[in-house]
């Protein structure tokens, strides 16, 4: 990890020394941009696994982002970003599965396993993010962004229950264990500890300005880092955080 915060530092460094003789052109200023937006997305593998069987649902959630970003041009097109960002990345969904690896809790036995049923999960998380962005003008009201980001997680939680299926021990021929469809019936999950509490990635997005020093905002953002540990693996898929962010921003200078 500090090795990879110490090769983007070097890498911005190289950038400012390097910037062409058109950079001249511009005043040099700083631009400041405070954001507002909505995000949507989930924690997921890449790839469905074949164990997952339907999606059932999925529901929306507070996925507030409120942030800052500061510009500074390096020519009359090019500027590089730095941003400061709160998020709120929560995710609540249910999934259908066959023979997926589960490690579960009923009454006050700890259950290890191949899951078959219904499985609700709910992911919180509450972070800073600071995304590191090389910038594009297309023109006066459309610019894009794309760079990597590091984020900071200040509360996180991953939770939920297995219900209406059975989950067989150890193996796909172990002791049958048979969950039920009503409260009191489940088994419970809480892998909160095992989450990660520094998460990286990449974001590209798009900002145009309708209205004077208002605008509309798009973003997609993809983790790089699993939300667990690279030693957990109770969920035997790595789970990446993909979200997109909507919203609204307003140039301060």
């Amino acid at each position: 990890m500090k090795q990879i915060i110490t090769a983007l530092a070097l890498a911005c460094l190289s950038l400012l020394a390097a910037r062409p003789a058109t950079a001249q052109e511009s005043d040099g200023r700083i631009r400041l941009k405070a954001r507002v937006g909505y995000s949507i997305g989930g924690t997921a593998p890449i790839g469905l696994p074949a164990s997952i069987r339907s999606i059932e649902s999925y529901r929306l959630t507070p996925n507030v982002m409120v942030g800052v970003d500061a510009m500074y041009p390096l020519s009359d097109k090019v500027g590089l970003q730095l941003a400061l960002h709160y998020e709120i990345k929560d995710m609540d969904g249910e999934v259908t599965t066959k023979g997926y690896h589960m490690k579960v809790k009923m009454d006050d036995d700890e259950l290890e396993g191949l899951y078959t049923g219904h499985v609700r999960q709910k992911v919180r998380q509450r972070m800073f993010t600071i995304p590191l962005q090389l910038t594009c003008e297309l023109s006066r009201k459309v610019q894009l962004r794309a760079g990597p980001y590091v984020s900071v997680l200040l509360a996180k939680d991953f939770y939920g229950y297995a219900s209406d299926g059975y989950l067989r021990k150890d193996d796909p021929t172990g002791v049958k264990v048979v969950m039920g469809d009503k409260e009191g019936e489940w088994a419970t999950y809480d892998f909160g500890d095992d989450m990660r509490r520094c998460q990286m990635g990449v974001a590209a997005g798009v900002d145009w300005a309708f209205y004077r020093q208002l605008g509309l905002s798009a973003s997609l953002s993809w983790g790089l880092t699993g939300i667990h540990h690279s030693s957990f693996k109770t969920v035997e898929q790595t789970l990446y955080p993909i979200y997109g962010t909507i919203g609204f921003f307003y140039k301060i200078n």
